[in-house]
């Protein structure tokens, strides 16, 4: 059986057409009876990454997260919203992305995803999992994620999503335990939304970000809400979209290594407006930050450098806030002499620097092959 995903133009934030779209939508993968039924808890779970206004594209838009809240309010359940940030507490961020002034309004709850639980991992990788206990105590997850691109990953969608269920500083932890093997950690994020199932995933692509994302991109305006019941499945259409090949999308990439379902393009039965007419005319992905030529161990490893890229302070709009310093996962980050300084022997390659700085001031600084493969991919 085919992986249904509705996409449909939505030309702004308008709460008219995003409630139009976002009932149409769930009518289309089998209707709200089918997702959630009275009385249940239900858990939405937007991106929060950090404390910016919506026009940044950083964070879930409010008005996605309200037309999705009135939707799953008709059925009578008890609703939450929910995330855990990269940087700042949780009240904080929401009240800055505008997303706790919806909570109010609308009068659901807000979950500060503060207690964490240990769980199984699925596929023995990882011993456990530490997941917020907000998420695990609701029947049902809802899942709204930003479309942007990623620089660890590739793209952060469906699938990358739900690593905001991992509380606070635990992140890094897995950061750290995952190292700079990216297949490794790509393989935890698969592992993590098979454990929690979201029973909807829908994207905010109205205005998505571009180039060095999940927190310092740009943004782009796409136009656009897909959705489906499996999160896998809306990655795949979002790659299709942006033209992204699966080689630069880590979690695309391990899922059609060990054929999971919803990764094949083949697997989708896409409903709605057609493709063609939503996909941009350009889309600035991150940056690449590893190439590999199939080359030995022996070989690869003295090219290390060559081959990869580090993140690099900008040293005019670095503030030295030190938020950096303390989300690094292998402590590879000081401030020494007035400058932000990274040791690049200890650095794992995760970008959670770039990831989380407030100010936009880590840049990635790539290889001299590195830099040479891009040219010559482009000019393929």
């Amino acid at each position: 059986m085919k992986h249904r995903v509705a996409l449909n133009h939505v030309p702004d934030y308008s709460p008219d057409r995003l409630r139009e779209v976002v009932t149409s939508q769930i009518k289309t993968l089998g209707g709200i009876d089918s997702l959630v039924k009275q009385g249940q808890k239900v858990l939405i779970k937007p991106n929060m990454l950090a404390g910016k206004p919506p026009e940044k594209a950083v964070t879930t838009h409010p008005e996605v997260v309200r037309a999705v809240i009135e939707a799953v309010q008709k059925t009578g359940c008890e609703v939450q919203v929910g995330d855990s940030p990269g940087i700042g507490k949780p009240e904080t961020v929401a009240r800055k992305c505008g997303i706790m002034q919806v909570i109010e309004e609308t009068g659901v709850a807000f979950a500060p995803f503060t207690e964490s639980i240990n769980v199984p991992s699925q596929t023995g990788i990882f011993h456990h999992l530490e997941i917020a206990r907000d998420i695990l105590d609701a029947d049902v997850i809802i899942n709204l994620p930003k479309l942007k691109t990623h620089q660890m990953m590739g793209l952060t969608c469906g699938v990358k999503n739900l690593f905001g269920a991992v509380v606070g500083m635990r992140k890094p932890r897995l950061h750290l335990q995952a190292g700079s093997d990216k297949e490794f950690f790509a393989l935890m994020l698969l592992d993590l939304a098979d454990y929690l199932k979201p029973a909807l995933t829908l994207v905010d692509g109205v205005t998505a970000m571009e180039g060095d994302g999940p927190g310092s991109g740009d943004p782009i305006d796409l136009g656009l809400i897909l959705s489906s019941r499996s999160a896998l499945a809306v990655d795949t259409v979002a790659c299709e979209l942006l033209n992204l090949p699966t080689s630069s999308v880590w979690t695309q990439k391990v899922a059609r290594q060990r054929g999971m379902p919803g990764c094949q393009p083949d697997e989708i039965e896409l409903v709605g407006d057609p493709l063609d007419d939503l996909r941009p005319e350009r889309f600035r992905p991150a940056k690449s930050t590893d190439v590999n030529f199939n080359l030995p161990d022996f070989i690869k490893k003295p090219l290390k450098k060559s081959l990869s890229a580090h993140p690099e302070p900008d040293r005019e709009t670095c503030v030295l806030c030190g938020e950096c310093v303390r989300s690094c996962p292998p402590q590879a980050m000081s401030i020494e002499k007035g400058l932000l300084q990274i040791d690049l022997d200890r650095c794992i390659h995760c970008f959670c620097c770039q990831e989380l700085c407030p100010h936009g001031a880590i840049a990635t600084r790539q290889g001299l092959l590195l830099k040479l493969a891009g040219y010559l991919g482009k000019s393929n």
